[in-house]
């Protein structure tokens, strides 16, 4: 399939997908913060700069892109059909990198958890997320809390 936008709208839209406070990411802190989470953001003075900092629970949390990240399996990781060679190079350079931080996080003694932005489309699925996290983060937290909670 032929892209449908010339070489600078193309270049235009790509300009324009942000690295921060997305979406997805402001779902999960808002209901993070509203179950009582306090944490800092984009944390210049860590590897990766990681989305959500809970220095408390020495916790760090990325939100990944499907797309950019290469969530396995998952339908939103697709590849362009264009220009393969440079997107495929593209998306290894940052697993590679995702790796590393996460190697040079947990060689900190930081806690890593990647959220991805698949878990965190609906409000349904944003509960779970949060859940997800919390059961890693302290598991005694929902200890005897009815299912949904």
């Amino acid at each position: 399939m032929v892209d449908f936008l010339s070489p600078s709208e193309r270049s235009e839209r790509m300009s324009r997908i942000r690295s921060s406070n997305t979406a997805p990411e402001i779902a999960l802190r808002r209901a993070m913060h509203a179950i009582g989470f306090r944490f800092r953001l984009h944390s210049k003075g860590l590897p990766g700069k990681p989305d959500i900092v809970l220095p408390r629970h020495k916790t760090v949390i990325f939100v990944h892109g499907c797309f950019w990240h290469r969530h396995s399996g998952c339908k939103i990781a697709t590849t362009p059909k264009t220009n393969t060679e440079f997107w495929v190079e593209k998306f290894d350079r940052n697993v590679v990198r995702d790796a590393r931080t996460r190697e040079q996080l947990e060689g900190l003694g930081w806690r890593v958890i990647v959220v991805w932005e698949c878990e965190l489309r609906s409000a349904n699925q944003v509960a779970g997320a949060v859940r997800r996290v919390v059961d890693e983060i302290c598991p005694e937290r929902f200890v005897g809390a009815p299912a949904g909670n």
